[in-house]
């Protein structure tokens, strides 16, 4: 016969060891205001190449870079719930693209212009080398769409069957929106 003693027992042991191992993870929260702090660039820093212009320069070792680009990823979703990471495309250079409401993903001349430029995938990474467990539209206050200046480490492997660049940011400078 199973009592409640012989139950409750083992189980409130359980419970208490499961708390005791979770404890330490809920004691340690992540500051956004601090991490913004140490990632926010005051100014636009010079020398930005487009993603285009990149993948010409960059080799499988990452380099040092400024990239400029636009929050996008072709008709996915840009960023990664929950971490500093998301995607950039190209940002169109001609004056259709400028105007308000404007969707690169629903204009055909902006989607065949971009067929074959390369995506960029940027993650800010923590002291502990992993990804920032921080939803970039929260830390920086971007958005599909938002132009950005970003610093860091990139790489391009050209014989990924996706032409994607690899980018470990340091740095990130939000354009102001275009009036």
């Amino acid at each position: 016969m199973i009592t409640t003693k012989t139950v409750c027992g083992p189980v409130a042991v359980a419970c208490v060891v499961a708390l005791a191992a979770v404890a330490p993870v809920l004691a340690f929260e992540i500051d956004p205001a601090a991490i913004r702090g140490q990632l926010v660039l005051p100014q636009e820093p010079a020398g930005a190449v487009t993603p285009t212009a990149a993948k010409e320069k960059l080799v499988k070792e990452p380099q040092p870079i400024v990239l400029a680009g636009r929050v996008g990823a072709r008709g996915m979703e840009p960023f990664l719930e929950n971490k500093a990471s998301f995607v950039l495309v190209e940002i169109p250079a001609d004056d259709h693209a400028k105007k308000p409401g404007h969707d690169a993903d629903d204009c055909p001349f902006c989607k065949k212009k971009q067929a074959n430029t390369p995506m960029t995938a940027v993650q800010f990474l923590g002291p502990d080398g992993k990804v920032i467990p921080v939803d970039s539209r929260r830390l920086f206050g971007i958005q599909k769409g938002s132009d950005v200046v970003i610093t860091g480490k990139a790489a391009f492997d050209p014989k990924l069957a996706i032409p994607i660049i690899q980018l470990t940011a340091d740095g990130i400078f939000v354009r102001p929106p275009a009036k």
